[in-house]
Formats: C-alpha cells, structure tokens, sequence
C-alpha cells in the first residue's frame, strides 16, 4: 500500500500506531478498484467487488479521531465481507485540523453519491446500498444516515439509503457527550453551531433515516459506549428499526478489527442484517435465495 502519496497527518497515540500495524498488515495484498474524486490524495475510494454479488453494497469509512487514518486502513475488511457476497467500498476524506466541518463530511457524501451512480458496473445494486464506518468514520456514516443524505445537489437524494451501520461511533458534542477534549474538525470556534451541525443526534430526520445497525465494543471507551446506547434509544423512540450488537469482549480498536474477521461477532450478524432490510428475496453467494 502506498500511502507516501498522501499529506502528512496527525501522529498517533500509541494505542492508535499499534491498531494502525494492525490493520495495513491484515490488508496487505488485498487489491481493489481504485477511483479518484478528484481535488486530494484523501478524496479517492477503493471498490473490492464480490465474485457472486448479491447486491448489497457496504460503503465504509475509516477512523482516526478525524485527524488521522487512510481508507487503506479497511482493506482487511474485504474478503470477509465479498466472500459473502457483499460489494465493499472503502473511502477516505480530507482530515482535520487542515480541513475542518463540514469539508471531511462533504467528501464522505461525494464518495457515496459516487457509489450510488456508479456501483451496478461492479456488480452492485444503487438501491442496496448501505453506510457504515468505525469511530471518527462512524460518525460520518451515521451523519449521512440520520440525514438520508442531506446534501440532495451530491446525488445522495435521488436513491435512500437501505441502511447504516456505525460501529463505535461518535454521535453528540459538546456539554454532555462525554468527550474529554473539542474534536479539532469542528473547526477554532467554539459557539456550538458546528457541535450541533456535526451531531448526529441533534439532526436526527426520522423521516429520511434508513434502518440502523449500532455497534460497540463490550470495553470500549466509556463515553463511546454510552453515546451508542443513546443514539440507539433515541432511533428507536423515533420510530427508526434500530437494532444493538455489543461486540463481547472488544475494546474500541478490537471493534474495528471485528469487522474483518469472517468468524468474528459482527461479520455474520451484519450480513445478514444487510440482506434482511426492506425483505428483498436476493441470491445468496452460494446461489441460495435469502
């Protein structure tokens, strides 16, 4: 993987470097389509289409605290997932604090509205197409969820999405999130517009939400963890099909690594949730109608 091309970025916690090893060594080889958005090195995607599609698209966004991280990062979620039949899509976005909100938000909804014009050349369906991503990323899909697409001139308008898929996400700022510190892509000013701009909570449209898949570490941070409980309860109490899925036994990064492991506790469950939304009967991998 070549990620020299990229812009320099935030250094890593210690913590954030071993996940970081982690992740680009259980990905490496693993090949895809490229494609450029264009404007940056961080507005590109990454299509790893399924031998035997079933449909179901997943677009996924790294993490890293919205400061730092590559779509390189989800590579390893690949084969797991299109062993199933699923067409993955890894994406980046332009990182704080050179580019604040709503520029990394922004580039997360070009790179799905690209998804939802182009993906059925790779074996994908525009209308089965799911957003997902893992913390700084999962607030990014969750923005885009609870907003079904707010921003209609990307193209997010013409076509719903069939899901959303955060895991371990970030979904209030502010007085009462729990977060120690102001995430920097909120931009300098503290007046609280960009806290309830970027929050997916605040701007919750229960309306235009698709169904939701909330994910978590058993350990994961504390704040984190209780942020998910209230987005959940808030999906639900808006009449949102919101289902839990508490990872056993992972920190905040085993989550993340979760998602990649085709015997691990979210892999199956995800897919399967994935084919059961809407009640589309599709052909399974192994050519089995689900």
């Amino acid at each position: 993987m070549n990620l020299q091309r990229y812009p320099a970025q935030e250094p890593l916690s210690p913590l954030g470097a071993a996940y970081a090893e982690q992740v680009l060594a259980r990905g490496a080889g693993v090949r895809g389509i490229e494609v450029d958005l264009g404007g940056d090195a961080y507005r590109t995607l990454t299509v790893f289409p399924a031998a035997r599609p079933t449909g179901d698209v997943l677009v996924f966004f790294h993490g890293g605290g919205w400061t730092s991280g590559y779509k390189e990062w989800m590579f390893f979620m690949a084969p797991a997932l299109t062993a199933r039949g699923v067409t993955f899509v890894s994406a980046g976005y332009r990182l704080a604090p050179q580019h604040v909100f709503p520029v990394g938000f922004d580039d997360a909804a070009d790179a799905l509205a690209w998804v939802l014009q182009h993906i059925a050349a790779h074996g994908g369906d525009a209308r089965r197409v799911f957003v997902g991503g893992h913390s700084s990323g999962a607030h990014y899909a969750a923005l885009l969820g609870v907003t079904g697409g707010w921003r209609a001139p990307r193209g997010l308008g013409a076509q719903p999405l069939a899901g959303c898929l955060p895991v371990s996400g970030t979904y209030r700022f502010g007085e009462g999130s729990g977060l120690s510190v102001r995430p920097r892509f909120l931009g300098p000013v503290a007046d609280g517009r960009a806290e309830i701009a970027a929050a997916p909570l605040a701007q919750l449209d229960a309306q235009a939400c698709p169904p939701c898949l909330l994910s978590w570490g058993s350990r994961d941070f504390p704040q984190l963890a209780r942020q998910s409980e209230e987005m959940a309860a808030a999906l639900q109490a808006a009449g949102v099909a919101t289902r839990s899925l508490v990872l056993d036994g992972c920190d905040h990064f085993q989550a993340s690594l979760a998602c990649g492991e085709a015997d691990g506790p979210w892999v199956g469950p995800a897919v399967a949730w994935m084919r059961q939304q809407q009640g589309a009967a599709r052909p399974s991998p192994e050519g089995e109608v689900q």
